[in-house]
């Protein structure tokens, strides 16, 4: 037996054809463009893209990197397992609460709430999809958002295809301090140990992502309303974009910098909520265009049918219900907000984060271990059952149908139906995530790690990418710092770069992969009821998310010579 497991034991390699890198690379990359391919341009669905890819990563794994049959399928089992739980655990379950605001009829109560706030669909992607996304991500993260508020903006009017692009160009700014800053958290983890830096800490690593997505969140509010209404969106609403972007920036920069970083988000989102409101006391737009018509894409011409807004406010009448309807219908959120911010107070989080509340056990038979000799943290698997965001929504779930007066019968049958709603983004995820797990057990991302690392003091300016790849794999910040981050750290020491900027470069770059992760693409696709069209929206986003990673590739750059060098803290 003792033989048996040793020989099932697997090392990884990052060089295994012909000890070259380069080489190696053109392997390794293989399944993910094998994914973006299926997806992007042969429009297959994404759940089937998923498998496809996972089989050509296993082919990779066992053929090129020699890890043996059983230790390929078992790693592929337990990153299957971490797409069910904690990621669909969440998204599920999130998606039930929304039910249940529309099973009693609440969801209409609060969707014209928002459009007593403004009628403007420009303003209610910012408000909703932005501030509101950006307040779920905080509190959740893996998912939520998107999960939350493209329903939201379908109530609201948007159609599915747009719907689903906003709130996944909404989900970037604020994901490197999502879930109260678990990915900085893992980042400062993950590097400590890289580099005798004193400055790799959670503060301080979260102090430089403080200085780089702020620039974004200015930025990210006006692509929503050009995405929504095109260059007339921009020119007709870029006050209260403007608004919320620089508020939310600026806030996130004080917050991180010097208040709190896993308050950040939190912070944020609120004042960038407030400010837009405020602003729409005074301001409105020139005119309110009816863009529920169609999918086909923004116009850049005033529709028919458009609404002229005089004296501040819009001419139409929206219809008003009784306060108590009102509170009942922004009920749910409040008490997600209230059982997220219970469960992560100090001493509650740290006792739930242990026995028998959370389990840790090493996957059975999985026996890896890394370049350097050493198992493979990502071997063990945390079951954390009552903290898990999924739970707590479940909770929540349980509190809204009391709230909402929603019968216990009727309360499953909704959460009955949720799962069949999601049964191809279930097998998308769970793929997905079975396919990051082989490409980082069986070295293949490595090899891609290393084989931008060979670019020397270039790196400075693929460091964003690295983190981007990372996302757009995982579907995870977390995940992404916990893959790259001692390697950016590791890189930046051989090439008389600086550390933390490239630590940090690693999480802010890897936020603008959110919006093409396949993983990602399925839960909006499977919220929006059109599973199977993934690649739809992936056309979509694909060239924001572009654009923006090119934007964050050059402000890092820039803070790695003279010109903003003085952004990087200095100490720790």
């Amino acid at each position: 037996m003792a033989d048996l497991v040793l020989a099932e034991q697997f090392q990884i390699v990052t060089d295994p054809v012909a000890d070259s890198v380069a080489l190696s690379a053109i392997f390794a990359v293989l399944s993910l463009l094998t994914l973006f391919l299926l997806l992007g341009v042969f429009r297959v669905r994404a759940w089937l893209a998923g498998v496809i890819s996972l089989v050509v990563a296993l082919i990779v794994a066992i053929t090129v990197y020699a890890m043996p049959v059983g230790q390929a399928l078992l790693s592929a089992s337990e990153g299957a397992a971490f797409g069910f739980f904690p990621i669909l655990w969440i998204v599920i379950n999130a998606i039930w609460v929304y039910n249940l605001t529309v099973v009693s009829g609440h969801f209409d109560v609060l969707r014209r709430s928002m459009e007593r706030v403004s009628p403007d669909m420009r303003i209610q992607a910012i408000i909703v999809a932005f501030c509101f996304g950006a307040l779920l991500e905080a509190l959740a993260g893996f998912g939520t958002p998107v999960a939350v508020t493209v329903v939201m903006l379908m109530a609201l009017g948007f159609p599915p295809i747009r719907a689903a692009s906003v709130a996944l160009i909404a989900n970037t700014a604020p994901v490197a301090f999502g879930a109260l800053a678990t990915p900085i958290t893992t980042l400062g983890t993950v590097t400590a140990g890289a580099a005798s830096d004193p400055r790799l800490n959670a503060d301080t690593l979260g102090a430089m992502v403080g200085r780089q997505t702020p620039i974004l969140a200015v930025v990210v509010p006006l692509v929503l309303v050009a995405v929504v209404d095109g260059r007339r969106g921009v020119r007709q609403t870029w006050p209260a974009a403007l608004v919320a972007g620089f508020v939310f920036g600026a806030a996130q920069f004080v917050a991180s910098n010097y208040i709190s970083v896993p308050l950040t988000d939190i912070i944020a989102s609120l004042a960038a909520a407030a400010a837009v409101v405020l602003l729409l006391r005074v301001w409105q737009p020139v005119e309110t265009p009816d863009l529920a018509l169609t999918d086909a894409g923004p116009s850049t011409e005033p529709a028919t049918g458009t609404v002229p807004a005089s004296g501040g406010g819009a001419t139409t009448a929206v219809r008003r219900d009784a306060p108590v309807e009102v509170a009942r219908a922004y009920a749910p959120y409040l008490i997600i907000i209230v059982i997220f911010a219970i469960a992560n107070l100090g001493p509650i989080k740290d006792a739930l984060a242990h026995e028998p509340w959370t389990v840790v056990f090493t996957w059975p038979g999985l026996d890896v271990l890394g370049a350097n000799g050493k198992p493979l943290s990502s071997t063990n698997f945390t079951f954390g059952w009552l903290p898990a965001a999924g739970t707590l929504m479940i909770i929540a779930g349980v509190l809204t149908a009391i709230v909402l007066r929603i019968r216990p019968g009727a309360a499953l049958k909704a959460y009955g139906r949720t799962y069949a709603e999601l049964r191809q983004p279930i097998v998308t995820v769970m793929a997905v995530l079975a396919l990051a797990y082989v490409l980082n057990q069986s070295g293949q991302t490595n090899t891609l790690g290393a084989f931008l690392a060979t670019a020397g003091s270039v790196f400075v300016f693929l460091s964003s990418i690295l983190g981007w790849i990372g996302v757009a794999v995982t579907g995870s910040d977390t995940s992404s710092n916990a893959l790259f981050g001692a390697l950016q750290v590791q890189t930046a020491a051989k090439a008389g770069l600086d550390p933390v900027l490239l630590a940090a470069a690693n999480s802010s770059g890897g936020v603008l992969g959110k919006m093409i992760s396949p993983q990602n693409l399925a839960i909006a696709a499977g919220a929006v009821g059109m599973a199977g069209r993934e690649g739809d929206i992936f056309r979509k986003v694909v060239l924001w998310s572009g654009i923006l990673l090119l934007f964050m590739c050059v402000l890092v750059t820039l803070q790695g010579t003279p010109v903003l060098g003085w952004m990087i803290p200095s100490t720790p």
